[in-house]
C-alpha cells in the first residue's frame, strides 16, 4: 500500500466496510482487511458485570475526551505484538485533528492508565484499540464510550474482531454481509459524539 495516504481515502475505505493495519510495529507495509466475520457491541446489549459495575460507581478515575489522543494510541501500541506502525500512528493522529478520531481516557490524576481510541463517521464508531495499565481500566473506558454513543445516537460499535475480552462485555460476531448492510444504514444517520456533556456520572454509565 502506497505511504501518506489521505484522510479522505481512509475515510471512504471505512465506508466501504474495510480499515487498515499492518503485521507489525516495524513493517512499513500496510494492507486493506473486510474480515468475513465482523466483532460488533450491540449498544444495548453491552453488559457491565458486577463487579466493574461497583468499581465504575466508586469512581476511582477520571474521564476524560481527547486531552491526550497520541498517548492513548502510544498506550495501545505498547505490547509485545502490535499492528500499529508509524503510518498507522500518523494516519489516526491526521485523523483526530481533522475531527473524525475520538479516545475516551482514563487518568489517576496525572498518568494515563487505559483508554480507547476509534474513528467517527455519520452514526458508525470504528473502534481500533484499547490499553490497560490497570485492572479494568480499559472497560472503564469502553463503558464510558457506550454510554457517549447511545447519547450521541450511534447505532453502529464496530470493534472489527472478537476477544474474550470483548466477548465479556456483549460483543459479538455478525457476517460480512450483516455488517455491510448495518454500515450502510448507519451511514444514512447523523450521530453527534459530543453530544453527551461533561462531566458524566458513573450511574449514567451503569443505567
Amino acid at each position: 500500500m502506497s505511504q501518506n495516504l489521505s484522510s479522505e481515502l481512509i475515510l471512504t475505505a471505512y465506508a466501504g466496510g474495510i480499515f487498515p493495519m499492518s503485521e507489525a510495529r516495524d513493517d512499513d507495509d500496510l494492507f486493506w482487511v473486510d474480515p468475513e466475520r465482523r466483532g460488533v457491541i450491540k449498544l444495548d446489549d453491552f453488559h457491565i458485570s458486577r463487579s466493574l459495575r461497583k468499581t465504575i460507581l466508586r469512581e476511582p478515575y477520571d474521564i476524560r475526551i481527547n486531552t491526550d489522543f497520541a498517548a492513548v494510541v502510544e498506550g495501545c501500541a505498547s505490547r509485545e505484538e502490535t499492528w500499529i506502525n508509524d503510518e498507522i500512528f500518523s494516519i489516526y493522529m491526521n485523523l483526530h485533528h481533522e475531527g473524525h478520531a475520538h479516545s475516551v481516557e482514563v487518568w489517576d490524576k496525572t498518568e494515563l492508565v487505559g483508554g480507547v481510541y476509534g474513528v467517527t463517521l455519520q452514526a458508525a464508531y470504528f473502534g481500533e484499540s484499547m490499553f490497560s495499565n490497570r485492572p479494568d481500566t480499559s472497560k472503564i473506558a469502553l463503558a464510558y464510550l457506550v454510554s457517549r454513543l447511545k447519547a450521541g445516537g450511534f447505532l453502529l460499535f464496530d470493534t472489527q474482531f472478537i476477544t474474550p475480552h470483548l466477548s465479556s462485555l456483549g460483543a459479538t460476531e455478525i457476517s460480512r454481509t450483516s455488517y455491510h448492510q448495518a454500515l450502510q444504514a448507519a451511514l444514512k444517520v447523523e450521530a453527534n459524539f459530543h453530544q453527551q456533556p461533561q462531566p458524566v456520572s458513573a450511574h449514567q454509565v451503569c443505567t
